[in-house]
């Protein structure tokens, strides 16, 4: 486990509970991880190998709504590898950081649930007629709610270059 993914960790449990539920349980979880690295000699230099896994995924994802997605993602990503090699089950310190990263994948259920739904959107069959009708029907509603979610910069900077030039106290 390199660096960046213990941090990530940290920042995770962090960001999703906030300071009061994290200072207690911060402390413990840096030590299991560290015991984790050690089971998995990741301090080798091998691991640094190719960049880091998650954490520059991370660094697109700005605004807290889109980060709790990605991160419900990547939760569910280390519940499986723990599973797969059935670490869930061994040493206490694995059971620390397991529990941990279930509690967080069960706060961020909604989220992981717009994850499904952007899975289901890119396995759409969109050659099929059925679906491209389908797509045609809800094109003017879907632009017309991107539009009106998010107006483009243009017209917000019209609007802010209009107010400049209204006021010459």
């Amino acid at each position: 486990m390199t660096p960046q993914i213990y941090l990530f960790i940290l920042l995770s449990i962090s960001s999703c509970f906030g300071c009061f539920f994290c200072q207690p349980i911060l402390p413990k979880i840096e030590e299991d991880i560290e015991k984790l690295k050690a089971d998995f000699n990741s301090n080798q230099s091998d691991v640094a190998d190719g960049g880091s896994i998650f954490t520059e995924r991370l660094k697109s994802w700005t605004e807290t709504t889109e980060k709790k997605i990605i991160l419900s993602q990547i939760i569910s990503m280390y519940l499986k590898m723990f599973e797969n090699i059935g670490l869930a089950t061994s040493k206490l310190h694995v059971k620390n950081i397991h529990n941990a990263l279930h509690t967080l994948n069960n706060s961020l259920t909604e989220s992981f649930k717009k994850v499904n739904d952007l899975m289901e959107l890119a396995r759409l069959p969109m050659n099929d007629l059925k679906i491209q009708r389908k797509a045609v029907n809800e094109l003017f509603p879907t632009l017309q709610k991107l539009l009106l979610d998010h107006p483009t910069t243009h017209v917000k900077r019209k609007r802010s270059q209009s107010q400049k030039r209204k006021c010459r106290c």
